[in-house]
């Protein structure tokens, strides 16, 4: 007997810390899910504001120091260092406006007869002025005017030709050393796309055309404008136009605006169609949109109010 009750005893001591530890797991376990388990809608709360705080507070510090991994490169210009252009409320700047068609006459004026001693004209057609400024004989007798090169003929030689309708507006010189050697080493630049390749587009070219003044002291042959600290030759300037346009008093600030609008049109022919055509793909698309709207309610109306019970089945004595 003596025997049995000390293995009780034993057994008792053995058990006691066992029952105590099961106890201790429990309890951090139950403490566990109730910290990391009862609500992980507010972890995720807490895991995105946390996220939206970092972020918010890396996008702050690049925004005012820049990012401190990547050397930052900038494309700097003569424009950056001079004055910004102001902005000009241009008749086709608007989404529903298109280009003054009489500007684009006289712009075109002022190019013939300023602009185009220096400057090409390279992407733009005579075919492009028939129906936008000019008609079509008009713009045969102008194309006609100029004596293009071509061939060769029968017997392998090139041969002078009037100009037609799709041949391109003829350059003022031969070849760029031809235009360097005529301009004081500097090379004009094309005028095609003129206004897309500056920032400012139209308000830069105008800027620059009526913001000329004396220079310094560099040379009698040279002005020099604010807008872009460079020296340009006299002859960019519009001075020499001293005829009336179309009815229009021939001044600067007029002529500018006439012929930056040329060539607002000679970089973007296509303007006026594009405007066209992106208004009727709207109209249609919001129809579409209304038409399916009307569609998704008739047909869904009766399934999203369709209202599903249960009936239990009723039990037979």
């Amino acid at each position: 007997m003596s025997s049995l009750a000390g293995l009780r005893t034993s057994l008792r001591t053995i058990a006691s810390p066992l029952r105590q530890g099961a106890r201790s797991q429990s309890t951090s376990s139950a403490a566990q899910q109730t910290i990391f388990g009862a609500s992980p809608k507010a972890a995720n709360a807490a895991a995105a504001s946390l996220a939206l705080l970092s972020v918010g507070t890396t996008a702050w510090y690049m925004h005012l120091y820049g990012n401190p991994l990547i050397q930052e490169v900038k494309a700097e210009s003569a424009a950056d260092h001079g004055l910004h252009p102001a902005s000009y409320p241009w008749s086709h700047n608007g989404p529903f406006n298109t280009f003054d068609h009489a500007s684009i006459r006289r712009g075109y004026q002022v190019y013939r007869e300023v602009c185009s001693t220096c400057h090409s004209l390279d992407r733009v057609a005579w075919r492009n002025l028939v129906g936008v400024s000019h008609t079509v004989n008009e713009v045969k007798a102008m194309a006609e005017a100029i004596e293009y090169e071509d061939g060769p003929d029968s017997n392998g030689d090139m041969f002078q030709r009037p100009g037609k309708l799709a041949d391109y507006f003829p350059p003022p010189y031969a070849n760029e050393e031809a235009a360097r050697a005529g301009n004081a080493g500097a090379l004009p630049p094309d005028l095609s796309l003129i206004t897309k390749a500056r920032h400012g587009g139209s308000d830069y070219v105008h800027a620059l055309l009526t913001g000329y003044v004396d220079p310094p002291a560099v040379s009698r042959s040279t002005l020099t404008s604010p807008v872009v600290p460079l020296v340009w030759p006299v002859s960019c300037t519009m001075v020499s136009l001293n005829t009336r346009m179309q009815g229009t008093p021939a001044t600067t600030s007029q002529m500018s605006k006439d012929v930056v609008t040329f060539l607002s049109w000679a970089s973007e022919p296509e303007h006026d169609e594009r405007k066209r055509m992106g208004l009727q793909a709207v109209s249609v698309l919001a129809a579409l949109l209304a038409l399916s709207i009307v569609v998704k309610k008739q047909k869904w109306a009766g399934i999203k109010t369709r209202k599903i019970t249960y009936n239990p089945p009723s039990v037979k004595h």
